[in-house]
């Protein structure tokens, strides 16, 4: 059994003129950025490379049609790409590093053979994406009306960079669903099958840094988070290394479809979903290292053990309030579009469930959540 693997070399500073100083970014580079991110940490610097705004290109989570036109818009053939964002930078980039990007589907569907033509850069700009230092890259396939994520080795980046300085402006409510979502991954990689002794280190670890931190935002306010950033930075590819290794299970498969739907923000969909899939394990099997993740979680959160996916919830609910599935628009109908789809396409994750779930069971978890 492996027992862990970190594949980009990590890199941390903690300035913008530092990281691009170190890395001699110019001529020859494309960055893959937002206009709100370039102008105020890169424009100064007055970098010689060149730069694709992905808003420009569509908003919201990443597409296959996204993708495309920019792909399109490249000048030359670059030689590095550098993807400076949150979880849509990050994916679109990793497809843009392959020898032949295009078309998107002929990925998905094994027609094109990935290759590495690109070296290529990852810097988080979110807490929550971990997406540095895995080989995940995850689109909306909006002619297949689902959300899919594609795993090869060609999607490592050479270099993962931490820069805290990055999430100085990053909008409360980002912070909040990319730290949930960094919450989810470590959790989820915790009670995998695959997870390892050293895998589960950096899901613990990640647990406790988030679970913290988000006590001081409950007990002082949203800018408590400021002088704790690089704690979420950390944590965040804390959580990436272990879901890297271990990957992660039915919160993420059940939450593409609601976020492939109806547009809902990565990290909402997964907390929309996250304890209702936990009570649902705790229903068919309460030991093992589900009991361990229990009594790890109610420690740090000061609750008792039989209550603490409440006490969680309740937590949780401070940083971001959870909404039932109807309030997105979900209708009773799509529960049972939603659970044929995790059945049908997300596969790769659900291996990784704590206990196998069926349909039913996932239908009862949507049912439960509406």
């Amino acid at each position: 059994m492996q027992e862990l693997m970190i594949r980009p070399t990590i890199y941390h500073y903690d300035t913008c003129k530092e990281f691009a100083q170190a890395l001699q970014i110019g001529k020859g580079d494309l960055m893959i950025t937002n206009k709100y991110i370039y102008d105020p940490y890169f424009a100064p610097l007055q970098l010689q490379c060149d730069v694709l705004f992905q808003e420009k290109y569509g908003t919201g989570e990443p597409s296959d049609e996204m993708a495309e036109a920019m792909y399109k818009d490249f000048k030359g053939n670059p030689k590095r790409i550098i993807a400076v964002g949150g979880g849509t930078i990050i994916d679109l980039s990793k497809f843009f590093s392959l020898k032949v990007t295009t078309p998107i589907l002929d990925l998905y569907d094994g027609n094109i053979e990935p290759q590495r033509g690109r070296e290529l850069v990852i810097v988080p700009t979110t807490c929550g994406t971990g997406s540095e230092v895995t080989n995940v890259a995850v689109l909306a396939l909006v002619s297949r009306h689902t959300k899919k994520g594609l795993a090869i080795d060609e999607f490592y980046a050479h270099k993962a960079v931490l820069v805290p300085e990055l999430l100085k402006t990053l909008p409360y409510r980002v912070f909040a669903t990319s730290s949930i979502d960094a919450l989810v991954h470590a959790v989820e990689s915790a009670l995998s099958p695959k997870a390892s002794e050293t895998t589960k280190l950096f899901s613990y670890k990640a647990i406790e840094k988030i679970l913290q931190g988000y006590m001081q935002i409950r007990d002082h306010g949203p800018e408590a988070r400021i002088p704790l950033l690089s704690d979420f930075l950390m944590a965040s590819n804390y959580a990436g290394i272990a879901f890297g290794n271990a990957g992660c299970a039915a919160v993420h498969a059940m939450s593409y479809p609601l976020g492939a739907k109806y547009h809902v923000a990565h990290g909402e969909s997964n907390y929309a979903m996250f304890t209702g899939v936990m009570k649902n394990y705790m229903e068919i099997k309460s030991d093992g290292e589900i009991a361990v993740l229990n009594a790890c979680i109610a420690n740090i959160i000061g609750c008792a053990v039989e209550t603490v996916y409440d006490s969680l919830e309740n937590l949780l609910n401070v940083i971001l309030p959870k909404k039932p599935l109807h309030e997105y628009g979900v209708t009773e109908k799509d529960l049972k579009e939603f659970t044929d789809s995790v059945v049908a396409n997300q596969k790769r994750l659900t291996d990784n469930n704590f206990v196998p779930l069926d349909a039913a069971r996932y239908y009862k978890i949507y049912k439960e959540l509406y």
